[in-house]
């Protein structure tokens, strides 16, 4: 349907829409949201300003075809739009908190980790959480559009903005890029690998 041919809601059906339509995907957001920007507070505002553009731009919506994918391709738009806002400023440290830190009497200098207690602990999903979130966010977006949230190539493809055979190559590389950063933990684990057989 064409921007001249598309139908104009009333507010009862908007409100409808992105109650029952738009609503129910708001984990899947969230956890899309989390796994690009690696923060609670930045993937909650991501995830909001998503439903505001979205019920800004409701008209442009067609009933009938994939909220999901709709409201993914704008969480990514606006990440992306962010990361490049953000990437054009300097960085920025607050001076007066770190000063008062290193000042207080409540700092323990004798403060340390034992590494094999840390190393240990949730290893399982901090393994597989900390290869995922080391892929450059090419690699990352199509895995977790893919394989966590369940997307066909098609879909992944509209989202992204990329043609389906983009979405392909890039999935391979980037399945192949995480086996790479796994492939030790599963030997340790007991898995056999590639190399093994």
């Amino acid at each position: 349907m064409s921007e001249v041919q598309r139908k104009k809601y009333t507010e009862q059906e908007k409100n409808r829409i992105f109650d029952e339509e738009f609503m129910p995907h708001i984990d899947s957001m969230y956890n899309f949201g989390y796994r690009l920007t690696f923060d609670e507070d930045d993937a909650k505002d991501l995830v909001q300003d998503t439903y505001l553009k979205a019920y800004r731009f409701i008209n442009s919506f067609e009933q009938g075809t994939n909220a999901k994918a709709w409201l993914f391709r704008i969480l990514k738009n606006s990440f992306i739009n962010d990361y490049r806002k953000k990437s054009k400023q300097p960085a920025k440290v607050d001076y007066q908190e770190v000063e008062t830190y290193y000042n207080s009497e409540d700092v323990d200098y004798k403060m340390t980790s034992d590494l094999r207690v840390d190393s240990l602990k949730d290893m399982l999903g901090d393994e597989i959480s900390n290869a995922l979130n080391s892929l450059a966010v090419d690699f990352r977006t199509v895995i977790i559009l893919c394989d966590l949230e369940g997307f066909t190539y098609e879909e992944m493809a509209k989202i992204l903005d990329i043609p389906i055979g983009t979405v392909r190559s890039r999935l391979h590389r980037a399945r192949n890029l995480l086996k790479d950063k796994l492939r030790s933990y599963a030997q340790n684990m007991g898995y056999k690998t590639d190399e093994e057989e």
